[in-house]
């Protein structure tokens, strides 16, 4: 119905200008014309619906399903251009008059395509690095690069809308208006017959003028995309992380008697600005209490004297990335001539993971999302790396669930997820092996978050409403495991995956103030005493989290993270940040070669 309702009024309009206004007849010139009135008088029209009564869904093809509206379009497509054609051929007969003009040579058509090539790409460029860094906050270059390499299958609705209104509706937009003024090909003339501006003279204006709009365009993408510094990830080697990686299979890891079941709690967004700022937050008022009053019976390391965390390096800026640092102990780089990070059913192949590593001790392992796992290719890196049972959104619905269609956020909500983890957790405890539960929630995702029909909304922002409720259900569900039988002899670890990406929430936050995510360790049977004013990154977690289920490490590094609870100095305390960053943003042949390459896949086997 979609594409009825934009070709009716394109030929309606053609019609009108043979007919009314005595246009060329001859059949080139329709077909023209009809591509011409059929692409600008629908975008035009979709530009006012979606930017003028603001309907946001104007792009999908859903709307157009109801009768009613397309009968309406159809209406209004042929209105706004009947008003145009009157408009433009009342102008033209009252002050100029149009000739046709000599035939175009070849090389003005040669560069007139170029012209448009260039002013299209930077039209590209402009719109959709506005997007990105709209959506996503400043992107570091490996975030962009990612994206675009890896599976987008469960992309939460509301980001395609934003996409498809603010990145691709626009560049289309202004696209096809250029278009129309090269496809102008006559000469100009007053009433009096003296010619105004030839054909030849206003293409030979009009082409330079979209090449410095689109090298203009192309310039402010690549500075808002950084992606002079993508180029750095090709252009310049390092052996950082071959120099600094310890290999689980070259280090002995020792497990305790009775091995611990594990229970990972990734928070979509969570850090500790929220907190206030008595507390090492931002905030006027604690958002988060409950999450906080828990952290204080657990183990929390952090960056200052009060509630902080990992700086946020290389790598590690979005919920994929941070996922492969904590139990990978590597950043997730920028992959050179490869392709491995779950479009072929490959992840980070040549890594050994947590989930390799409780694998081959006898865990049973098990993934939780309320979205679809193969976003970002995470079904392919935990099904290769420990063989984890996945639950999503899509799991939920094949089994009943949820029904088929029901579909909120970015799949279901985080009320229905806890209720699924209990049932889950049950399952895993009931099997006799120890075993390691992981699940991220995803309602204090940006923009916004997605507030809960049961949450209270004491705060004048959606998100401030969303975060107090969202770490309150976290809490619960956390009492809810330590009534549980199995808790005496299991770890929980929560951390929030990466900084919120919600950029209008913290315009006005002091650039000067660090942010950084949440994390607690509960119930761990090891301590320290050297939890403040740690320099550490999210790849730490690695060896800190198998050191929180007893397990005694050799040298207390895996993958290039640092065992927190040990006095061994971490990467960013030995090297310091700026040398750190700069060497994890350089190509490493190691990380190309020994970890992303398929050809290249590792196995855990216990060092003797």
């Amino acid at each position: 119905m979609r594409i009825i309702s934009f070709i009716l009024p394109a030929l309606l309009l053609v019609w009108i200008d043979v007919s009314f206004f005595g246009e060329d007849k001859n059949k080139k010139n329709i077909l023209k014309w009809i591509l011409l009135y059929g692409v600008l008088a629908n975008l035009w029209t979709m530009f006012g619906l979606r930017y003028i009564c603001h309907m946001d869904d104007v792009v999908s093809a859903k709307v157009y399903q109801r009768m009613a509206f397309s009968l309406k379009y159809i209406l209004l497509v042929s209105f706004i251009g009947s008003y145009l054609l009157l408009l433009k051929h009342t102008l033209v007969d009252k002050f100029v008059t149009l000739k046709k003009s000599e035939k175009t040579s070849k090389l003005v058509i040669v560069l007139e395509i170029l012209s448009l090539i260039i002013i299209t790409l930077g039209f590209v460029f402009f719109f959709m690095s506005r997007w990105f860094v709209g959506e996503f906050g400043e992107l570091t270059p490996e975030q962009f690069m990612f994206n675009l390499k890896s599976p987008t299958e469960g992309t939460a609705e509301n980001v395609v809308i934003s996409l498809n209104n603010k990145g691709k509706l626009p560049v289309i937009i202004c696209t096809f208006t250029v278009l129309a003024f090269v496809l102008f090909n006559r000469d100009i003339y007053t009433k009096n017959n003296r010619k105004v501006l030839s054909a030849k003279v206003y293409k030979w204006i009009l082409m330079p003028v979209m090449v410095i709009i689109g090298c203009s365009g192309i310039v402010y993408g690549v500075d808002k995309l950084n992606l002079r510094a993508v180029y750095r990830t090709w252009a310049v080697s390092s052996t950082f992380i071959e120099d600094n990686y310890a290999s689980p299979n070259e280090v002995t890891l020792t497990f305790p008697e009775k091995k611990r079941n594990l229970i990972h709690i990734y928070l979509e967004s969570v850090e500790n600005s929220y907190l206030s700022q008595d507390l090492g937050g931002y905030m006027e008022t604690n958002l988060m209490p409950e999450l906080y009053e828990l952290s204080k019976k657990g183990i929390s390391f952090s960056n200052n004297d009060k509630m902080g965390g990992p700086h946020q390096t290389y790598g590690s800026s979005w919920s994929v990335a941070s996922m492969v640092n904590m139990s990978a102990g590597v950043p997730l780089a920028v992959p050179v001539g490869v392709n491995a990070y779950g479009l072929d059913g490959h992840f980070l192949p040549g890594a050994i993971t947590i989930g390799d590593i409780l694998e081959e001790e006898g865990y049973n392992q098990s993934l939780m999302f309320g979205a679809d796992a193969d976003f970002g290719g995470l079904t392919a890196y935990y099904e290769s790396h420990g063989d984890f049972h996945i639950s999503d959104y899509i799991y939920a619905k094949e089994q009943g669930m949820i029904p088929e269609d029901y579909e909120v956020w970015w799949g279901y909500e985080d009320d229905k997820l806890y209720e699924f983890a209990k049932d889950e957790i049950n399952r895993l405890a009931s099997e006799g092996k120890p075993f390691n539960f992981t699940m991220e929630t995803a309602d204090t995702h940006f923009p916004d978050g997605y507030l809960s029909e049961n949450a209270p909304t004491p705060y004048d922002k959606q998100y401030s409403n969303v975060i107090a409720y969202s770490t309150k259900e976290t809490v619960d569900f956390v009492r809810w495991i330590q009534e549980q039988p199995f808790y005496d002899n299991t770890t929980i670890v929560i951390t929030g995956d990466h900084l919120s990406m919600d950029s209008n929430y913290f315009k006005d936050f002091d650039p000067n103030y660090e942010r950084t995510v949440f994390n607690t360790i509960l119930n761990a049977p090891i301590s320290s005493e050297n939890t403040k004013n740690r320099d550490y990154a999210p790849y730490d977690f690695y060896p800190t989290i198998m050191a929180a289920l007893g397990v005694q490490i050799e040298g207390d590094r895996l993958g290039i993270g640092t065992n927190l609870f040990s006095d061994k100095p971490t990467m960013l305390e030995e090297y310091g940040m700026d040398y750190v960053e700069k060497e994890l943003g350089s190509y490493s042949a190691f990380y190309n070669d020994k970890l992303i390459d398929v050809n290249n896949d590792s196995i855990y086997v216990p060092k003797k």
